[in-house]
């Protein structure tokens, strides 16, 4: 009788381990190599998502936006240097061609997460959903992770120059 109990437990375990590994191919062969949100003082209403996608497709697909429980709005910037000043910019989207990463980095490209719904600590984790242009969608979470000043000093330094 437990033999059977067990069979029958892991030919469900099976079908809804081939179900997830064909749902998540059909999610347009994105897959998360790394990421993290920033982790800011709890009186810093906003911060950011850095991370590398990589595509395995034989299309380029756009990540055209991010949602988040944790933050009321979430918007892709990039940086653009204006007069010797480097600023912020809301874009449309960002291109993963195929075969290719897509990296956001504090020194360029990034998701801003506005208006936190709670503060962040380090060791939490942030659930994102990842919009394409296509209409797929790709449920990925980065933990809270506190980089050093040295990292964001020296990325800051070479926007100056």
């Amino acid at each position: 009788m437990e033999f059977m109990t067990l069979k029958a437990i892991f030919k469900q375990l099976f079908s809804f381990l081939a179900l997830s590994v064909f749902s998540f191919s059909a999610s347009a062969g994105i897959m998360l190599s790394e990421g993290h949100v920033r982790a800011m003082p709890a009186s810093v209403p906003n911060t950011a998502a850095y991370l590398t996608l990589m595509n395995h497709s034989d299309e380029a697909v756009t990540l055209v936006s991010v949602t988040t429980p944790a933050a009321k709005e979430a918007q892709l910037h990039t940086l653009v240097e204006e007069n010797g000043m480097v600023k912020m910019r809301q874009v449309e989207g960002f291109d993963i061609p195929s075969h290719g990463t897509l990296s956001l980095q504090p020194s360029g490209d990034h998701i801003m997460l506005l208006s936190l719904t709670a503060p962040l600590t380090i060791g939490d984790t942030v659930p994102l959903v990842l919009t394409f242009k296509d209409g797929k969608t790709l449920a990925i979470e980065l933990a809270v992770e506190k980089r050093s000043t040295n990292e964001t000093q020296e990325s800051h330094h070479h926007h100056h120059h």
